[in-house]
């Protein structure tokens, strides 16, 4: 049900609630007649969607984790609050229709456990269980729940039985839990391990006021927050949404930021999940209030093809600038605002033999020139690379922000990017 048609629901029952309530005050005594009915309470809950958490769904990676009786525990670190949440689950890259055979949403505690009070059972249709269609997606009924800004919110799914490999997020940077039998409900799990990859989970939405915009942020491992300490939330876009939650029109004009990173992935062939030409309208366009478009990509698409011997995937500078304009225009034909980020240096990696070579750091110069010189043709650039690079090495990362692969920064480095990003793009 649409959040306007579930809330104009409550608020019918609301109004004849209050129109019983006072019929039987004026059975008693004709004289109340004379006194002044009060108002009956109305309610301040809106009818758009924002979304508040983003986890791009991608095929299984190996070892393939087997699901029977067992209940999977996810932490999603929200930007947006609001009274009133919903998820969303993806059986994308399923080959058989997936049951669901309940779920839970709830504030979290620390680990694995929840806040007392907060629980709240998830239905689909008004139902505790749902088959999901192999290649589809399921969308949660409302969940009147008071999620705060920049709060943990867990999600418990109990799977009966998963015949196969399940859509995965294999790089969430945030413990996960499995345990087992239906501990949908439980305020903390009993017998549970503990995961570090996303299940089906792709997104959570809340409630939000129209004036609320979301920022996406599409990128590979550099933005999914790769070399990040794990479970502290230090990806740039979590540290972004923290200073737009701060600016001075915050309230009345606020601003969530959702995380489409997925490591190793690249802008025109696929790898680690789709290639990000494909999944944009999955992971950009389908986002509830998106109003801007964060791009962070390329440095894939010229180092693995060397780094795993792929030389029919060999991209020029100029096929990833038309990429990029390709994403700007289906953006802009959105009313989406566009911000390029340019690719911080990665070479050279003596452990990624043939990622990093002249001819690849030659593209990646000349990107970040066209990025930097054509900004006309969107609306803002975020320099990460002038942010991270050594200033006296310019091929490689500054060691104070190289999280050891020379590649992937590490927390002071997503601190770094996050603080490149500048307030006026937002205005």
């Amino acid at each position: 049900m649409p959040l306007r048609d579930f809330i104009a629901a409550r608020r019918a029952v609301g109004r004849l609630l209050a129109a019983a309530l006072f019929a039987c005050a004026l059975a008693p005594q004709v004289a109340d007649a004379a006194k002044p009915a009060k108002p009956a309470p109305t309610s301040t809950a809106t009818d758009t969607w924002a979304a508040t958490w983003e986890a791009s769904p991608e095929p299984p990676r190996a070892p393939f984790v087997q699901l029977s009786n067992q209940t999977v525990r996810q932490i999603a670190h929200v930007s947006l609050g609001g009274i009133f949440v919903r998820v969303r689950l993806s059986n994308e890259f399923g080959d058989k229709p997936l049951t669901i055979g309940a779920a839970h949403l709830a504030l979290g505690a620390g680990g694995s456990a929840t806040q007392p009070g907060s629980d709240r059972p998830v239905l689909f249709g008004g139902k505790p269980q749902i088959t999901i269609p192999p290649g589809a997606r399921a969308l949660s009924d409302p969940i009147s729940l008071t999620v705060p800004a920049m709060s943990d919110v867990t999600v418990s799914v109990y799977f009966p039985t998963v015949e196969g490999p399940v859509t995965s997020h294999y790089f969430s940077m945030q413990t996960g839990y499995m345990a087992p039998g239906d501990q949908t409900a439980a305020a903390s799990l009993q017998g549970a391990a503990t995961i570090t990859y996303g299940v089906i989970m792709t997104g959570i939405d809340v409630s939000a006021s129209r004036a609320t915009r979301v920022a996406v942020a599409l990128g590979d491992s550099l933005t999914g927050g790769y070399g990040s300490t794990l479970d502290t939330n230090h990806r740039w876009p979590d540290l972004l949404s923290i200073k737009l939650a701060a600016r001075r029109n915050a309230a009345s004009q606020p601003i969530g930021v959702v995380n489409a990173g997925i490591g190793g992935n690249r802008l025109l062939h696929d790898f680690f999940g789709p290639n990000a030409l494909s999944r944009f309208d999955r992971d950009v366009l389908s986002q509830p209030s998106v109003g801007y478009l964060m791009v962070l990509l390329g440095i894939n698409d010229f180092g693995l093809p060397g780094g795993r011997g792929l030389p029919a995937e060999e991209v020029s500078a100029d096929d990833v600038i038309a990429g990029y304009r390709q994403l700007i225009q289906r953006a802009h034909s959105y009313g989406i605002k566009v911000f390029i980020g340019t690719i911080p240096p990665f070479g050279p990696i003596p452990e990624r033999p043939g990622y990093y070579s002249d001819a690849s750091e030659a593209k990646r110069v000349a990107v970040n020139q066209w990025i930097r010189g054509n900004v006309k043709e969107f609306e803002g650039v975020i320099d990460f690379d002038a942010a991270l690079r050594d200033p006296k090495i310019l091929i490689r990362l500054q060691g104070q922000y190289d999280s050891g692969d020379h590649l992937d920064p590490n927390d002071a480095g997503y601190q770094a990017m996050s603080d490149a990003v500048e307030m006026r793009l937002f205005e």
